[in-house]
Protein backbone atom coordinates (compact mmCIF):
# COMPACT_ATOMS: atom_id res chain seq x y z
CA UNK A 1 0.00 0.00 0.00
CA UNK A 2 1.32 3.29 -0.95
CA UNK A 3 0.99 6.24 1.49
CA UNK A 4 0.16 9.60 0.18
CA UNK A 5 2.54 12.34 1.11
CA UNK A 6 1.05 15.39 2.75
CA UNK A 7 1.84 18.70 1.14
CA UNK A 8 3.04 20.89 4.03
CA UNK A 9 3.28 24.03 1.92
CA UNK A 10 -0.40 24.87 2.63
CA UNK A 11 0.11 24.70 6.40
CA UNK A 12 3.21 26.90 6.22
CA UNK A 13 1.43 29.43 4.06
CA UNK A 14 -1.54 29.53 6.49
CA UNK A 15 0.74 30.17 9.47
CA UNK A 16 2.54 33.04 7.78
CA UNK A 17 -0.75 34.70 6.67
CA UNK A 18 -2.45 34.66 10.06
CA UNK A 19 -2.67 38.10 11.72
CA UNK A 20 -3.26 41.63 10.45
CA UNK A 21 -1.12 43.71 8.19
CA UNK A 22 -0.04 47.21 9.13
CA UNK A 23 -2.39 48.68 6.51
CA UNK A 24 -5.37 46.82 7.94
CA UNK A 25 -4.58 48.12 11.42
CA UNK A 26 -4.20 51.68 10.11
CA UNK A 27 -7.58 51.47 8.38
CA UNK A 28 -9.23 50.33 11.61
CA UNK A 29 -7.57 53.14 13.60
CA UNK A 30 -8.69 55.73 11.03
CA UNK A 31 -12.28 54.45 11.14
CA UNK A 32 -12.31 54.60 14.95
CA UNK A 33 -10.89 58.14 14.80
CA UNK A 34 -13.59 59.25 12.36
CA UNK A 35 -16.33 57.80 14.55
CA UNK A 36 -14.87 59.50 17.64
CA UNK A 37 -14.71 62.85 15.83
CA UNK A 38 -18.43 62.58 15.10
CA UNK A 39 -19.50 61.51 18.59
CA UNK A 40 -17.18 63.58 20.82
CA UNK A 41 -18.56 67.07 19.98
CA UNK A 42 -22.11 65.96 20.77
CA UNK A 43 -20.99 64.37 24.03
CA UNK A 44 -18.99 67.39 25.20
CA UNK A 45 -21.85 69.72 24.22
CA UNK A 46 -24.11 67.76 26.57
CA UNK A 47 -21.45 67.91 29.29
CA UNK A 48 -21.26 71.72 29.07
CA UNK A 49 -25.05 71.99 29.19
CA UNK A 50 -25.23 69.73 32.24
CA UNK A 51 -22.70 71.90 34.11
CA UNK A 52 -24.80 74.99 33.40
CA UNK A 53 -27.94 73.21 34.64
CA UNK A 54 -26.07 72.11 37.76
CA UNK A 55 -25.00 75.71 38.45
CA UNK A 56 -28.60 76.91 38.08
CA UNK A 57 -29.82 74.22 40.46
CA UNK A 58 -27.14 75.08 43.02
CA UNK A 59 -28.01 78.79 42.80
CA UNK A 60 -31.66 77.94 43.47
CA UNK A 61 -30.68 75.75 46.43
CA UNK A 62 -28.47 78.48 47.91
CA UNK A 63 -31.26 81.02 47.20
CA UNK A 64 -33.72 78.94 49.23
CA UNK A 65 -31.25 78.86 52.13
CA UNK A 66 -30.77 82.64 51.84
CA UNK A 67 -34.54 83.13 51.97
CA UNK A 68 -34.76 80.99 55.11
CA UNK A 69 -31.94 83.04 56.66
CA UNK A 70 -33.90 86.23 55.89
CA UNK A 71 -37.08 84.83 57.46
CA UNK A 72 -35.22 84.12 60.70
CA UNK A 73 -33.09 87.27 60.82
CA UNK A 74 -35.10 89.91 58.97
CA UNK A 75 -32.38 90.45 56.36
CA UNK A 76 -30.07 88.61 54.00
CA UNK A 77 -26.45 88.08 55.00
CA UNK A 78 -24.29 91.07 54.13
CA UNK A 79 -21.63 90.86 51.47
CA UNK A 80 -19.07 90.83 54.27
CA UNK A 81 -20.85 87.90 55.98
CA UNK A 82 -20.95 86.10 52.65
CA UNK A 83 -22.43 82.70 52.06
CA UNK A 84 -20.56 81.34 55.07
CA UNK A 85 -23.34 82.94 57.19
CA UNK A 86 -25.54 80.07 56.02
CA UNK A 87 -23.30 77.59 57.89
CA UNK A 88 -21.68 79.64 60.66
CA UNK A 89 -23.50 82.14 62.90
CA UNK A 90 -22.38 85.73 62.29
CA UNK A 91 -21.95 87.96 65.33
CA UNK A 92 -24.97 89.97 66.45
CA UNK A 93 -27.71 87.74 65.05
CA UNK A 94 -29.84 86.50 67.94
CA UNK A 95 -32.46 84.75 65.77
CA UNK A 96 -29.96 82.76 63.67
CA UNK A 97 -31.34 79.20 63.54
CA UNK A 98 -28.87 77.63 61.13
CA UNK A 99 -27.08 76.03 59.67
CA UNK A 100 -29.24 76.74 56.64
CA UNK A 101 -27.24 74.48 54.31
CA UNK A 102 -26.93 70.79 55.20
CA UNK A 103 -23.36 70.63 53.84
CA UNK A 104 -20.57 73.06 53.01
CA UNK A 105 -21.37 75.80 50.48
CA UNK A 106 -20.64 74.18 47.10
CA UNK A 107 -18.35 75.60 44.47
CA UNK A 108 -19.77 75.99 40.99
CA UNK A 109 -19.35 73.04 38.58
CA UNK A 110 -16.11 74.59 37.24
CA UNK A 111 -14.55 74.78 40.72
CA UNK A 112 -15.02 78.52 41.32
CA UNK A 113 -16.64 80.17 44.33
CA UNK A 114 -20.08 81.67 43.79
CA UNK A 115 -20.03 85.48 43.93
CA UNK A 116 -22.52 86.83 46.49
CA UNK A 117 -23.38 90.49 47.06
CA UNK A 118 -26.07 91.96 49.30
CA UNK A 119 -27.66 94.29 48.62
CA UNK A 120 -27.39 93.37 44.97
CA UNK A 121 -27.76 95.44 41.83
CA UNK A 122 -30.66 93.33 40.51
CA UNK A 123 -32.37 92.05 43.64
CA UNK A 124 -32.01 92.05 47.42
CA UNK A 125 -28.98 89.84 46.77
CA UNK A 126 -27.08 88.80 43.66
CA UNK A 127 -25.61 85.33 43.34
CA UNK A 128 -23.45 84.62 40.29
CA UNK A 129 -21.34 81.88 38.75
CA UNK A 130 -19.04 83.28 36.07
CA UNK A 131 -18.97 79.99 34.17
CA UNK A 132 -16.00 78.03 32.92
CA UNK A 133 -13.65 81.01 32.51
CA UNK A 134 -14.41 82.48 35.96
CA UNK A 135 -14.66 85.98 34.43
CA UNK A 136 -17.73 88.24 34.04
CA UNK A 137 -19.49 87.99 30.69
CA UNK A 138 -18.82 85.36 28.09
CA UNK A 139 -20.75 83.06 25.81
CA UNK A 140 -21.65 79.39 25.74
CA UNK A 141 -19.89 77.58 28.61
CA UNK A 142 -18.20 80.84 29.68
CA UNK A 143 -21.57 82.59 30.13
CA UNK A 144 -22.59 83.86 33.56
CA UNK A 145 -25.29 81.99 35.48
CA UNK A 146 -27.16 84.42 37.71
CA UNK A 147 -29.83 84.32 40.42
CA UNK A 148 -32.06 87.06 39.02
CA UNK A 149 -32.97 85.43 35.70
Amino acid sequence: MREKSVDCSFAKRFESDSGFTLIELLVVVIIIGLLASLVAPKFFGKLAMSKQKTAKAQIELIGAALDEFRLDNGRYPTTENGLSALRDKPEGLENWAGPYMPKAIPKDPWGHEYVYTSPGEHYDYDLVSYGRDGEPGGEDEDADIVSWE
